[in-house]
Formats: C-alpha cells, sequence, structure tokens
C-alpha cells in the first residue's frame, strides 16, 4: 500500500505529496515535481515501525 508523504521540492520550493512504497526498506529513485516538472533525487528508508525517511535533493546536487 502506497505510503503518502510530503515534501518540500528542492527547486521551486512548493510542498508535493509522495506515494512511496512501503514493500521496498530502502530505495533511491527520481521523481518530477509535479509543479515545476524538474528531477528530485529521492532515498527513501523506512525503520522498523514502518515509519519513513526521505532525503530530498535536486537532481544536479548528487
Amino acid at each position: 500500500m502506497p505510503v503518502p508523504y510530503r515534501i518540500d521540492c528542492p527547486y521551486c520550493g512548493e510542498i508535493i505529496e509522495l506515494l512511496l512504497d512501503d514493500s521496498v526498506a530502502d530505495q533511491c529513485y527520481i521523481e518530477d515535481c509535479v509543479v515545476c516538472c524538474r528531477p528530485i533525487a529521492l532515498a527513501v528508508a523506512f525503520d522498523a515501525d514502518g515509519v519513513p525517511r526521505v532525503q530530498a535533493a535536486r537532481e544536479d546536487d548528487t
């Protein structure tokens, strides 16, 4: 079941909602901002209780 999670876009600053896949413990991927369409590098990890930790960065900063 996808887990909703909100972040601030590192480019435009708008709050966007992500749907995180909790079936994979640690993951890194690129997702485009739905507002400015720029690529966001995401690092997602879930702890033992299923709480997500998300790091979002500009793709050109990685």
